[in-house]
């Protein structure tokens, strides 16, 4: 019996997004357990919340497209023949977890969610050890100069 060789990618063994809806539904679990303040001042707040999910949607739209133009798969255990570095991407090495993060803050704002904004950095931190880790070391095997240079021009979050 033959098997297929395993093709080369980063050691990333979840969707990042199911991540942070997971520490979404454990602040909501902690927000119906305990009696949490507000975190919002006064409803009319909530609008902020509504602001930082749109935008972390718009830059997550906006970084697939710029995956598909490149016909890159975004799926961070695939491989990549390619270092995106255009849009977002100039700015944050990882923009769209940090999309993410903002969906889950701007999430704990329009529901004045304690338990959410609780989690947000423990979302935050996993992806950052489990996820951006495995995915840097990958791309510094992967296209070795080429990537380092551009860990030196923008940083990993903002």
């Amino acid at each position: 019996m033959v098997e297929k060789a395993k093709k080369d990618g980063p050691n990333v063994r979840f969707p990042p997004p199911l991540v942070y809806l997971g520490f979404i539904l454990l602040g909501r679990i902690l927000d119906t357990l305990l009696p949490l303040p507000s975190i919002v001042p006064q409803a009319e707040f909530e609008w902020i919340g509504v602001a930082l999910i749109a935008i972390g949607i718009a830059i997550v739209i906006v970084s697939m497209g710029l995956f598909s133009k490149a016909g890159e798969n975004p799926e961070p255990w695939t491989a990549t023949e390619v270092i995106i570095a255009r849009g977002p991407y100039r700015h944050s090495r990882n923009p769209m977890y940090l999309a993410m993060a903002m969906i889950m803050l701007g999430f704990a704002f329009w529901q004045d969610s304690a338990g959410t904004l609780f989690f947000l950095p423990f979302a935050v931190l996993a992806i950052d050890r489990f996820v951006i880790r495995a995915e840097e070391e990958y791309l510094a095997r992967r296209f070795g100069k080429g990537f380092l240079d551009y860990q030196k021009k923008v940083r990993r979050w903002l």
